[in-house]
């Protein structure tokens, strides 16, 4: 390494790693002004309360990483224009592509890093989050629901809102539970009023509910529809108590806790069923207009074309071999069964059947309710497959930003040579801001099928463009005013 790419690693360093610190803690002491007094409020040991804080800063840091580079970029580059050292550079034949060459390097390799962070190390400690406020949440419970907002009772599977809480005798008004435990069947229950309470076991809650009714959907068949009234109604949900108790073996993932194969896996596995739900839903549409002229109907093709892994999981597969230790690669799970999450066992008051509706002795010729059902599952299915798209694309683009800020930064930090930390930290929110912005909304319009998941790297693209553009006109403007074409494009001195 020369004296020089020495000297402006050296420069950059200091203020990567103080911007990095500086705002790693800026956003991690926002996490605990606004969830301590709920972690606290739960009787916490403080080991609990720290391992909660402790496990948010891996996704603080993926987030400020770019912008530490952003940073440190602007302020080193910065430092060297205000000091004339870079016109010392130019003068001494030294180019700006050379001036530029060691922060490339370092914002490649901050690039891969971040990558590889966010693709093995955060998405493990977003697990362990999850699973730690999960557990947190079972306990005491009565303490952290709020009026007016939708309580996650147990995780993904039954949901309480309530319009006013009494605080100190946990009196409900105007009620409504979301049962989402059995598989097969929605349930929605209203209520007029009711109490929350701890059992006496202290292991339980129980949800006491007057004047009401329940409202059951079964989800395959949207025909089947349950309306029953109540004028009292017990649940009683288990394994809800006021001691903590660690889970330490929870399978269950959500998209923030995948690595980029184990999303794949998902994408392909939602593509598939969007491929044989259009497929079935043709075939209701053929066999209706077949059934009219009196033809046979004909079955489905549901052979589906299987895709391969991207090049980097096809990478990461092979290498596993060394990578792992063989007794660490034997406690894996299988990564293709997705093992579902654990049941509630919830208790009502009553048991509620009904006998479903006798077929049509003639159905009609196109079933619409039949290619509904079809026509929606295919649509979720392309809303998943494109859900965990854009959360790939966003560990790659993220990453990717590294070295992008690089591009942009060097020039920026030219013009504007004089402008002291204020200046930094004005432009660097300034792009930052813009570049999640944009991500943000790109990542919006993609979950709703407006445009494709790969419209998140258009950032990342916008600010290569910009960077580039910049760095020409810099160049330019540096370059000799009497050395011709060839003395312009080498960035040297005027022969």
């Amino acid at each position: 390494m020369s004296i020089l790419s020495r000297y402006l690693l050296k420069l950059h360093l200091g203020p990567f790693l103080f911007a990095l610190g500086a705002w790693t803690g800026f956003l991690l002491i926002n996490q605990v002004a606004r969830r301590f007094s709920d972690l606290a409020g739960k009787g916490l040991p403080w080991s609990v309360i720290t391992e909660v804080f402790l496990l948010s800063i891996p996704f603080i840091v993926a987030m400020t990483l770019p912008m530490a580079v952003l940073i440190a970029v602007l302020y080193a580059v910065s430092r060297l224009a205000g000091d004339a050292e870079v016109t010392a550079m130019r003068a001494g034949g030294i180019s700006l592509g050379r001036i530029m060459r060691p922060l490339l390097v370092s914002g490649s390799i901050l690039a891969i890093l971040a990558f590889l962070f966010s693709d093995h190390v955060l998405p493990r400690s977003n697990h362990r989050l999850r699973t730690l406020y999960t557990d947190i949440g079972q306990k005491k419970p009565t303490f952290s629901i709020k009026e007016q907002v939708i309580n996650e009772i147990r995780r993904n599977q039954l949901f309480l809102r309530a319009a006013s809480i009494d605080p100190a005798t946990y009196l409900l008004r105007d009620v409504t539970i979301y049962d989402l435990t059995d598989q097969e069947r929605k349930r929605i229950i209203y209520a007029d009023s009711g109490y929350l309470a701890i059992t006496a076991n202290q292991e339980d809650a129980q949800l006491t509910l007057f004047d009401g009714t329940m409202h059951e959907f079964d989800r395959s068949d949207p025909r089947m529809f349950q309306h029953v009234g109540f004028a009292r109604d017990v649940i009683l949900v288990e394994g809800v108590g006021n001691e903590l108790k660690r889970t330490l073996t929870d399978t269950y993932k959500g998209d923030r806790e995948m690595g980029i194969c184990e999303m794949e896996e998902q994408v392909r596995t939602a593509r598939r069923e969007q491929h044989l739900s259009r497929v079935r839903a043709d075939a209701v549409r053929r066999n209706g207009l077949r059934s009219l002229v009196g033809l046979a109907t004909i079955e489905a093709d549901t052979t589906a074309a299987e895709t391969r892994p991207s090049m980097y999981c096809r990478a990461l597969r092979q290498r596993a071999a060394w990578l792992l230790p063989e007794q660490l690669r034997a406690e894996q799970p299988p990564r293709q069964e997705q093992v579902p999450a654990r049941r509630v066992p919830s208790v009502t008051g009553r048991r509620f059947t009904s006998a479903r509706p006798r077929a049509a002795t003639t159905p009609p010729p196109i079933r619409a309710a039949e290619l509904r059902a079809f026509e929606d599952r295919a649509r979720q299915a392309a809303i998943r497959s494109s859900h965990f798209l854009v959360e790939v694309h966003k560990k790659y683009t993220i990453a990717a930003a590294c070295l992008v800020f690089v591009v942009l930064g060097v020039p920026v930090a030219l013009r504007f040579p004089h402008g002291g930390v204020g200046a930094v930290i004005g432009w660097s929110l300034g792009i930052f801001g813009i570049y999640y912005v944009g991500l943000i909304g790109g990542e919006t319009l993609a979950d709703r099928l407006i445009v494709p998941a790969a419209f998140l790297w258009a950032p990342n693209i916008l600010f290569t463009v910009v960077g580039t553009w910049m760095l020409y006109r810099t160049r330019a403007e540096m370059a000799p005013k009497h050395g011709g074409l060839r003395a312009l494009l080498r960035g040297g001195r005027a022969s």
